[in-house]
């Protein structure tokens, strides 16, 4: 029998923290460890900007994904002309460690708002696997070598695909969901071979969020996606769709956050029909009066002007009645922020569903939940606290000096919350279900990327470049 010395097992407890710390500090995919948006970062900063407490800032290419952090590296996609761009940098400099192009295979038209760097990494801890709906996905070790590749698409989805890979275990899995021919794929995440692919046939509309992990007490780990009218959980190991809920609403881009024994999904929908009737735009816009509309004729509407491709299901060219009527009544639905108990098989939509909210959110926003306290985040910098055991509202306010657009999902650490801004404005909140503003920090620089938190820094991307934030002696 082998005696350990007194300090040599403090030397290796000593290490065994800092790799726990450090594995804790990571943030491997969309909004951090399984997708919460939540870190365990202290010392951050409430004030910051370019001239205040910034560590560094670097010019990237254009994306609209995320940024990822993994030990030393922060990892990044990005569109350069046809080359889709996977990025890491040094976590402490913001140098380039290495950069990995390939050129997109198909080019899938999309709304003018999105690009084909949307899907935010993943990583296992050590790899990076990379999704580009205009060639399929990759992966990379950590040193910038290509592991494997996974060629898919082309994608019938006019606002572009967005949602981003996940990692569990030895399994990456993907979610496609668009007009038709919807489904869930998994793939071994060392050899990028196919361990199985779902089907999503009730997936009928386009969809964007990034699912999630649930771990049950009993049982296999199960994958939690946000689809068209209702949440599924799937068998991580296998597939198997196990049960769902409906009445969610359509068209998410919010993803699922797991509380507990619960999910908070967000859907969109209408209790009556939001758009006009077709005969109304007819008379507006119809200019040979042949009962349709041609682009020519729809692009004088300057504020559906650039939705033309959604409205034309078929992409001929054509705006018909049927494909306006179809559009007008796919969203009156039941929609809201839910919060639905997880479990059970089939169809649980009239028992799991516990409670919904329908007033101030938004189905691009992911929620947030920190601390016990659900925060909601909407375009005019509208913030609303709720329990999110119960859909309580506990506060409704605005960030004053923030009063913008928001596609950013809101982060938290260190007893703070950061919501980014359409245009670069940071609103830093005193996490309390009474919240209140600390600080509002200006970047001026258009932004739309949630922003990533690990070892004490935050890091932000906007159109231009990448920041990173974080308290200066």
């Amino acid at each position: 029998m082998t005696h350990n010395h007194p300090g040599t097992l403090t030397a290796c407890f000593l290490i065994l923290c800092a790799a726990t710390l450090a594995c804790a500090e990571d943030w491997p995919r969309f909004r951090g460890p399984n997708g919460s948006g939540v870190s365990n970062s202290t010392g951050l900063p409430a004030e910051f900007g370019p001239k205040k407490n910034l560590r560094w800032r670097v010019e990237i290419p254009m994306g609209r994904s995320s940024p990822v952090v993994v030990k030393d590296a922060v990892f990044l996609t990005a569109v350069d002309g046809e080359k889709l761009v996977t990025l890491a940098l040094d976590r402490q400099t913001g140098r380039t460690l290495w950069r990995r192009e390939v050129i997109r295979d198909h080019a899938n038209k999309i709304f003018v708002g999105n690009d084909a760097s949307a899907p935010t990494p993943a990583s296992d801890g050590e790899n990076v696997y990379a999704f580009f709906p205009d060639f399929g996905l990759l992966s990379f070790d950590a040193a910038g070598k290509e592991r494997w590749r996974v060629k898919l698409g082309p994608f019938d989805s006019f606002y572009g695909m967005s949602s981003s890979p996940v990692v569990h275990g030895n399994t990456v899995a993907l979610v496609c969901d668009q007009r038709s021919g919807s489904f869930a794929i998994a793939f071994d995440k060392d050899s990028g071979k196919v361990r199985w692919r779902i089907e999503r046939r009730r997936a009928t509309t386009e969809a964007y969020s990034t699912p999630a992990v649930y771990a049950p007490q009993q049982g296999s780990h199960q994958l939690i996606v946000t689809g068209a009218y209702r949440v599924d959980g799937y068998d991580l190991e296998t597939g198997e769709n196990l049960w769902w809920i409906g009445n969610q609403g359509i068209y998410p881009i919010g993803s699922p956050v797991i509380f507990g024994d619960t999910v908070i999904a967000v859907g969109t929908g209408a209790d009556t029909p939001e758009y006009p009737s077709f005969d109304s735009v007819l008379e507006r816009l119809d200019a040979n009066k042949d009962g349709q509309l041609s682009r020519e004729e729809f692009d004088k509407d300057a504020m559906m002007k650039d939705h033309f491709g959604w409205l034309d299901t078929n992409n001929d060219g054509i705006i018909t009645r049927a494909e306006w009527d179809q559009k007008r009544q796919e969203d009156v639905t039941e929609h809201g922020v839910t919060g639905n108990r997880i479990g059970g098989a089939g169809d649980r939509t009239a028992s799991n569903l516990v409670w919904r909210y329908k007033k101030t959110f938004s189905n691009v926003i992911t929620p947030l939940i920190y601390r016990d306290v659900l925060y909601l985040v909407k375009s005019g910098g509208i913030i609303t606290a709720l329990n999110p055991k119960t859909g309580e509202v506990l506060k409704t306010g605005r960030t004053k000096d923030a009063i913008d657009q928001y596609f950013a999902s809101p982060v938290a650490a260190d007893g703070k919350v950061f919501l980014l801004s359409h245009s670069g404005k940071v609103t830093v909140l005193k996490a309390d279900a009474q919240w209140e503003v600390l600080s509002v920090n200006d970047l001026d620089e258009t932004a739309q990327a949630t922003p990533a938190i690990a070892d004490g820094r935050i890091y932000i991307r906007t159109h231009k470049a990448l920041y990173s934030f974080g308290a200066v002696p």
